[in-house]
């Protein structure tokens, strides 16, 4: 038992409660910068938020707020791709022998991205106005959801990053859902594709289990308390801070 990691996933699990901001955003570089190689750091990160996605899917499933329809066409592209992606990885690691340099740059960029994605969320929320494609029925955009399943599943499972952020950032502007069925739709998904890239990664050795259990037990009530106290704090300074921290964060890494 490690009372620092504990700490860590208190606060990150707190903050992730508070703001709504992705938790894999701020581990995993937290975990690189303490000095976890950036292999382990995206294995441990997906396993734990497999765990963490599961018991808010289940809670998701009993309110009938998950579009299961959509759930499947995202998996459908997210899921093969994350496994290319771990499978790509590791040969590089194989032939190259830059695994780690690779997933750091990635890493960096992504959070980039990410940061600027959660801006986006931040100050245009109830501002984004019904466009085309969000008026046509989801049958006619299967192949553009199984797309946008395969590039953001690679995404996920080159850097663990994204299952949350990016693809709600993409359902919010393709699809017509109310804001719970959106949250709820978003959390199914993710279980199912970081569950699939963090068994591939634990296949290949890159999860820390222990390292997972210390983070779990600091961040399960750092989020009960973080939602707790979430109404009683201004959501868009909090929020705007957050991602200023992770795009400082992915230019470090870069």
């Amino acid at each position: 038992m490690s009372i620092g990691i504990i700490l860590m996933g208190l606060l990150i699990g707190f903050l992730v409660g508070l703001t709504g901001v992705g938790g894999a955003a701020l581990l995993t570089p937290v975990l690189i910068l303490l000095g976890i190689s950036p292999s382990i750091a995206v294995g441990t990160d997906l396993v734990y938020n497999s765990i963490t996605k599961l018991f808010g899917s289940f809670q998701h499933w009993r309110q009938k707020t998950i579009n299961l329809t959509l759930v499947k066409y995202l998996a459908i592209g997210s899921i093969p791709s994350a496994i290319c992606a771990v499978g790509i990885l590791h040969l590089f690691d194989s032939f190259f022998h830059n695994q780690e340099e690779v997933i750091k740059h990635a890493l960096g960029y992504v959070l980039i991205l990410v940061a600027l994605t959660t801006l986006i969320k931040t100050f245009a929320k109830g501002q984004i106005e019904e466009n085309s494609l969000q008026k046509k029925p989801l049958h006619e955009k299967r192949g553009l959801t199984i797309g946008i399943g395969v590039i953001l599943g690679f995404i996920v499972g080159l850097t663990s990053i994204g299952s949350g952020s990016l693809f709600a950032l993409a359902m919010l502007y393709l699809y017509r859902m109310s804001p719970s069925e959106l949250v709820g739709t978003d959390i199914a998904h993710a279980f199912l594709l970081v569950t699939a890239a963090g068994f591939m990664h634990a296949g290949i050795g890159n999860v820390d289990y222990v390292l997972v259990m210390n983070l779990l037990m600091g961040s399960i009530p750092g989020v009960l308390i973080g939602s707790n106290l979430s109404s009683k704090f201004p959501a868009k300074p909090l929020r705007t801070i957050m991602a200023i921290i992770i795009l400082i964060s992915g230019v470090k890494l870069i």
